[in-house]
Order: C-alpha cells, then structure tokens, then sequence
C-alpha cells in the first residue's frame, strides 16, 4: 500500500515524546508507563494475546560534541503470546537493557542501512523528527525485538510434522541418506 505524499503515519500507540533541545550533557532519568489502553493497542498491534504492563526507566544525555542524543534503558513488560505448538495462552516476562542514538536528520547517513559484521559497532542514529524523540515508541520498539518468537509452554515440543508433543522428543536416528542428503538426486540422476 502505498501512502499519499501529504498523509501521515498512524500516531504511536504508546506515545512519550521529548523535546531533543531539552536534553543537554548531565543525563536526564525519565521513567515511563503505558496505560491499560495503550497496552491493549500495542497487543494489537504486535499480535500478542495481552499485555498486562510496559514500563522503561530510560537515561537520556548527549553524546558525540553534543551534536546526538543517547538514550540507555531497561523496559520490564508482562505480556501473553500464543503458543506456537498449541495456540494455548503463553504469559511471559520481558527484561530487556537496549540503548539508541538520535541525531538530526542531516547527521543520519542516507541510503539505508549498511551491513556492518562488527557485533560490538554501534547502529547508526535514528533521525530525530520535528525536534523530538517518542520515548514510547522506542520502549514499544524494543518490546517487539525483545518477544519469544517462539513461544511455548513449559513441556511443549514440535515434531518435524509440527505436532504438539509433551516431554522430550527422541532424536531420529541417522540414516546414510539423511546424512547425504543429496545421495537420493545423485540416484535420480543416474536412472536418467
């Protein structure tokens, strides 16, 4: 789908914003929640049975000659996902430490995202727009990287059919063509 240049994007469900200006070089400490509403769209949005509570604990200070904005926090949230074997309730717990860099959008590199293999390199900055930050949508962000992709009650397995199983599943033993996996279409193509 394609959005009319003049139109805008759908606001944040949990929406926190700051003035970029007001932050300066002593850190800042904020500490956010989202309201029982705000969870219940946030769950819609990120697909998730419920969310009983998101909060963060953010600092905030400048970085790089002042020209940037760090933000470091710790989000705790509450969450109920459905499991991927049974479909059945999954409550979880969400701790996450993440940490984000702002800059004007004329500091932030154009073009997309570079693939960099330094695990240990910083990301590039998040543009800041109209002079603000959305602490809320950070928080809400993060919580979305953060879930169990997977989730699963305790004692919950797959098999390789995707049934549900309970206890522990049995390796299948190794046969010569399992471990060869392309011996059968090297068989295929001598009957050619």
């Amino acid at each position: 789908m394609r959005m009319e240049p003049n139109a805008r994007a759908p606001a944040p469900e949990f929406s926190r914003p700051v003035q970029a200006d007001s932050i300066g070089h002593e850190a800042v400490q904020r500490e956010i929640e989202a309201t029982p509403e705000e969870c219940a769209a946030l769950a819609r949005r990120l697909d998730l049975e419920a969310i009983g509570s998101l909060r963060a604990s953010l600092r905030l200070r400048r970085a790089r000659g002042g020209q940037m904005v760090r933000i470091e926090g710790r989000m705790h949230a509450e969450v109920v996902q459905t499991s991927v074997v049974s479909l059945d309730p999954v409550p979880n717990t969400v701790e996450e430490e993440f940490a984000a860099l702002f800059a004007p959008p004329e500091l932030v590199p154009e073009g997309g995202l570079e693939l960099d293999l330094d695990p240990y390199a910083e990301d590039d900055p998040e543009p800041i727009e109209n002079g603000r930050i959305d602490l809320g949508e950070l928080t809400a962000q993060h919580l979305s990287l953060a879930l169990d992709p997977y989730p699963r009650l305790p004692g919950e397995e797959a098999d390789e059919g995707g049934e549900a199983e309970g206890g522990s599943a049995q390796p299948e033993p190794q046969t010569e063509e399992r471990r060869q996996p392309f011996a059968s279409l090297a068989r295929l193509k001598d009957r050619r």
